[in-house]
């Protein structure tokens, strides 16, 4: 009996020393190799500046652009409200590389914002550059702000918007009471965990960044390893990026810290009742807030269809390799998730995604670099990248009941003598399952459009779908690009609903 509980409590020791080094050691070969004094010149410099404003740019308009949404969804009731919610978390999910197309063919030189500037004889808007990163960014990130915003909203307690009900509160009296202290909660740390993403973003600022006045840091990196060869300067330049990435973390973490903006009885909330006009208003930004996300993920489902029977081989072959890469990585990460999901080990987990995947890959690249040629590892590091990537969410999500289920069944596991296999197999996952699904899914669509490390280490014969994908919009073939991003859309939204519909079929109740 002692040795199946000493083999219990190993499991997830084993599990978070390895996790820490697979962090620690690419980190460290990182700083080896900076050793070696590369300097860094102008455009350098002006990489990391870059980097920082339109970090503080998309942040920004992200943040604002939530506010008008929030406030629209939580005054108003209508048929399809939950459904305009869920459709919030659904740019989350997307291959990056996908909705980076959806978004040019919106607002690129052939999209339909030009035809209709040409129409009306106005001069067409560039995509490239500034103006194509803070678009993408705030199409990415203004669905999780609204979201943050709209929970806080719902955490206003009942009996504080009855009393502002019957004090007669409109307009901007309402707002300053009841709107801006709870603003005052949420928008500080949303504000911040959008600037933590936009300052590693790699895919958007690759697909739209605009020449040497739109190059960001992950981006330096990429062209330090890929084109220069410029080890020693690449790893300079991925120490500042985790540096930077670190304190705007530990920053967000500060701000958030605070205290929940109040407390309640726990009532029904209240239903706030808006006039015609202020209906009208919040119908339009409803509408508009849709067409900003649906109509580019439309747009490419639609170019795309017809064309994907018309394929040539080597895309479905990088559709076999995507497919496998999701897998192994999602595989990867539940066991992780599934060792580490208690309090100190969700911690752990959290390294991860505190390191750029571009400076992990890096490390990688060096580390294997004097045993074998990199580039034959391109799939596994890959693979492993994904799944460190995703285990700070998918141990967010495990962890509340994993602990409940240890608590509730540790004392009957142990009297029964249940081994630690049996314990899993038994107990622990089978009342994990639905989390696990949908941790699953989630991890599966993640890896499976992931356009970061694998443009480090992809070649011909290891390119993955999102990669062959970017080289077809690279070599301006938009048709056959439609029909891939197609596939890549398809697989990813089918990868996570298989994974989440098995969790919820038979899970325990």
């Amino acid at each position: 009996m002692a040795h199946r509980v000493v083999a219990m409590k190993a499991v997830p020791i084993i599990a978070g020393g390895f996790v820490v080094c697979l962090v620690l050691f690419p980190l460290i070969t990182v700083w080896m190799w900076a050793e070696t004094g590369a300097s860094l010149g102008a455009a350098d410099w002006s990489a990391i500046r870059f980097t920082i404003w339109q970090a503080f740019l998309s942040a920004l308009l992200s943040c604002v652009a939530a506010i008008p949404v929030a406030r629209a969804l939580a005054r108003q009731r209508f048929i399809g409200r939950s459904a305009i919610i869920v459709l919030l978390s659904a740019p989350f999910i997307l291959p990056v590389i996908v909705a980076v197309m959806g978004i040019l063919a919106v607002f690129g030189q052939n999209g339909l914002i030009n035809s209709v500037l040409s129409v009306i004889g106005v001069a067409p808007v560039s995509i490239y550059g500034l103006s194509g990163i803070l678009i993408a960014h705030v199409f990415f990130n203004m669905p999780l702000v609204t979201r943050m915003i709209l929970q806080g909203w719902l955490a206003i307690p009942a009996e504080r918007l009855r009393l502002a009900d019957s004090l007669g509160l409109k307009g901007w009296a309402r707002f300053r009471v009841l709107e801006w202290p709870m603003m005052q909660q949420i928008l500080p740390s949303a504000f911040g965990v959008v600037f933590v993403i936009c300052l590693s973003s790699f895919a958007v600022a690759l697909t739209l960044g605009g020449g040497p006045r739109a190059t960001t840091l992950e981006l330096a990196i990429y062209q330090a390893f890929r084109f220069d060869f410029d080890l020693g300067k690449a790893a300079v330049l991925a120490l500042l990026q985790f540096g930077l990435v670190g304190v705007a973390a530990l920053f967000t973490v500060w701000i958030s810290s605070k205290d929940p903006f109040a407390q309640g009885l726990d009532r029904p909330i209240v239903h706030v009742t808006t006039g015609r006009f202020i209906r009208g208003i919040d119908t339009c930004v409803i509408v508009v807030a849709i067409a900003f996300l649906g109509i580019p993920m439309l747009t490419i489902f639609v170019k795309g269809l017809l064309g994907i029977i018309s394929l040539p081989f080597s895309i479905w072959q990088a559709a076999g390799r995507s497919i496998l890469i999701a897998a192994g990585s999602t595989l990867l990460c539940l066991g992780f998730a599934l060792a580490l999901a208690r309090r100190w080990g969700e911690v752990l987990g959290s390294a991860g995604i505190a390191v750029s995947p571009l400076v992990l890959g890096a490390g990688l690249f060096l580390m294997i670099r004097p045993f074998a040629n990199p580039f034959d590892w391109a799939l596994i590091v890959t693979m492993i990248l994904n799944a460190m990537l995703s285990l700070p969410f998918v141990l967010r999500i495990l962890r509340p009941q994993a602990e409940s289920i240890r608590t509730d069944y540790h004392r009957l596991a142990a009297t029964m003598g249940l081994g630690p296999w049996a314990w899993v197999r038994w107990i622990y996952v089978p009342r994990l399952r639905r989390p696990i699904g949908f941790a699953a899914g989630l991890t599966a669509a993640l890896s499976m459009g992931d356009l970061g490390v694998i443009v480090l280490f992809g070649t011909s014969d290891h390119a993955t779908l999102p990669l062959k994908l970017y080289q077809l919009m690279g070599a301006y073939r938009m048709d056959q690009a439609a029909a891939a991003a197609t596939v890549l859309l398809g697989l990813s939204l089918l990868s996570f609903w298989i994974f989440d519909y098995w969790g919820r079929r038979g899970a325990h109740a």
